[in-house]
């Protein structure tokens, strides 16, 4: 395998956690999942945003620092690969999204303290989807909190990854997600497969699933 530590990200729906299981057990890699159902704050700030997202970012922020830190040094003998389902600076960007600017700068400034001290992957798998698409797998998926949120929030989280991506120009294989279907359909798998045995350089590659 050309890369050893791969992350999938995604807005809220797109299938992250789906491929990512899939994917790890193809390559036999290491499992990093998003602890999010540990989080007290996530049903509150559905229901009164402007009063929890302080907190609710805070908390990502502590738990995926930890979670990150702990799993990438400790070294696996038997297993060389590891998959994430989730980017540590997508603590930065949903932030920037929920948080008023003056809570924002104090978020910014702990998160530049801390992330220097996580690897970055070598190569992201983005899964980009239509906010339908996303607004019909959060029905599906059925997560009581989740079935209120707002199409404009989606896109708005949306738009903030996507411009992210542009801006810093990281190597992204940029998945066109509208018709994705990782556990009904192997072809679309073997798309991804297929993708991570080539070599990139930086910048977005796009790749659409048949």
């Amino acid at each position: 395998m050309k890369h050893h530590f791969i992350t999938i990200e995604g807005n809220i729906g797109a299938g992250k956690t789906t491929l990512a299981h899939l994917l790890s057990k193809k390559l036999n890699a290491r499992l990093i999942l998003e602890e999010f159902a540990d989080n007290p704050f996530l049903p509150k700030f559905y229901d009164n945003p402007k009063q929890y997202a302080f907190p609710l970012e805070l908390f990502f922020m502590a738990e995926r620092f930890k979670q990150l830190k702990e799993m990438l040094h400790t070294k696996d003998l038997f297993q060389s690969v590891t998959v994430s389902d989730y980017l540590f600076t997508k603590c930065l960007l949903f932030a920037k999204v929920n948080l008023p600017e003056e809570e924002f700068r104090l978020y910014q400034k702990l998160f530049d303290i801390i992330h220097q001290q996580l690897l970055f992957p070598d190569i992201l798998i983005y899964l980009h989807a239509p906010v339908s698409k996303l607004q019909s797998n959060i029905r599906k998926r059925n997560r009581e909190y989740e079935q209120h949120i707002p199409d404009d929030y989606l896109f708005s989280i949306q738009e903030t990854y996507t411009s992210f991506i542009k801006q810093h120009n990281i190597t992204t294989i940029f998945v066109d997600a509208s018709n994705a279907d990782f556990l009904g359909n192997e072809k679309h798998l073997e798309v991804i497969l297929d993708a991570l045995n080539k070599d990139y350089e930086d910048g977005q590659h796009y790749i659409t699933l048949p």
